[in-house]
């Protein structure tokens, strides 16, 4: 499953970089491989009665873990697509439900996003149809190597199969996206329908799994419920998401840097707080820029700072104990709007940045905390 999602902390086990790309592998995964461990054990002493107790808890074992290596080169061949089109991509991240792919920019085209989704379910039902063909006609022996095979391929396919449901955030859902964006030539617009298909596969997912189970006149077990419960979660949670997602892009075209800016007043660093919020009070301004002799910027005082400083120690506090440092990524052309300037503020995180004119005259401050006031409520 490939996702563009917004920048978040995450904690977790680093396995590497294949292909340059971070592989994480959260807590998570150790429930589910216990968990796969435990049911696949007793199975795996069915099918090979000739092992014991603990070497079929073992093969179990091997096959949880070659389950999510698969799963693994399912999110590397979205990844890998998505770099090879110039995506980045922050990493890979194995978890409860299987893995994400997180990559940090939206596909430029409908083509582009319906490769990319494609690329995971095409390599699990490559996968699946290359363990059909060896169990087929190479590994027949009934052993070992046989079982796993088998079981490998059958979770391929049921991955291959599941992903392409047409509803985010499966795979699916994503194509789904991607045919209603080429056809309405609105990406916003496909996002809404795949992710509403999603919110329909959810309670389908349950809806049917309760049908069958009385339909086929037994009563309603609410422990075979758990699973597509989990899944239908997950489901609908993820859609959910991508609806809110929608909401956010419809209003990045809203945010302009000029329109956004603060009027910022020069000080230098020698200046009592005191002193430069009279200044700044006086002057309709509502940031501070520290400046040396010669007028040239070198900081802007954290408006944070500024307010955690108590009102009696302000005439004693000179700005530039307040100020951040300029970075060159700290200052941003006063001309950016929308996804540029998004871009450019998640390149450089930070609480304000410097704009100024193409000839280098300083504009103004952007304050983060007034972007992010764009999409409140969203």
């Amino acid at each position: 499953m490939s996702e563009q999602s917004p920048r978040q902390e995450f904690s977790g086990i680093r396995m590497g970089r294949p292909f340059g790309i971070p592989v994480y592998v959260s807590w998570t995964w150790f429930l589910v491989a216990a968990f796969i461990t435990v049911m696949f054990g007793p199975q795996m002493q069915l099918m090979l009665p000739e092992l014991d107790s603990t070497a079929a808890y073992a093969v179990a074992f091997v096959f949880a873990v070659l389950l999510y290596v698969s799963v693994l080169l399912h999110e590397l061949a979205h990844s890998v697509l998505a770099k090879s089109y110039g995506l980045p991509v922050r990493r890979i991240t194995l978890y409860l439900l299987g893995g994400v792919s997180e990559i940090e920019k939206e596909p430029p085209t409908p083509g582009k996003e319906f490769a990319i989704a494609a690329a995971g379910p095409a390599l699990s039902l490559g996968l699946a149809g290359l363990g059909w063909a060896a169990e087929a006609f190479l590994i027949n022996d009934g052993g070992i190597a046989q079982v796993l095979t088998w079981q490998l391929w059958v979770a391929n396919l049921i991955v291959g199969v599941f992903n392409l449901l047409p509803g985010l955030p499966l795979d699916g859902g994503r194509m789904l996206r991607a045919g209603v964006w080429k056809l309405t030539r609105n990406p916003s617009s496909g996002t809404v329908v795949a992710a509403w298909g999603g919110r329909v596969l959810a309670v389908a997912l349950v809806a049917f799994t309760v049908v069958t189970s009385l339909m086929g006149g037994r009563e309603l077990d609410f422990t075979n419920l758990v699973w597509p419960l989990v899944l239908a979660s997950f489901i609908w949670m993820g859609a959910t998401q991508s609806l809110r997602v929608a909401k956010i892009r419809a209003r990045i075209p809203q945010v302009n840097a000029r329109a956004l800016a603060r009027r910022a007043i020069p000080v230098t660093a020698e200046t009592p707080l005191a002193e430069a919020l009279r200044q700044a009070s006086e002057r309709g301004a509502g940031a501070l820029v520290v400046v040396d002799h010669d007028g040239q910027p070198m900081a802007i005082v954290n408006e944070a700072a500024v307010q955690a400083t108590p009102e009696h120690r302000r005439p004693w506090v000179n700005v530039a104990s307040l100020a951040k440092s300029l970075e060159p990524t700290m200052v941003l052309d006063a001309g950016l709007a929308g996804e540029p300037l998004i871009d450019a503020m998640r390149e450089a995180p930070g609480s304000e940045y410097l704009l100024v004119e193409p000839g280098g005259e300083v504009y103004g401050v952007l304050a983060t905390a007034d972007v992010n006031r764009v999409f409140t409520g969203v």
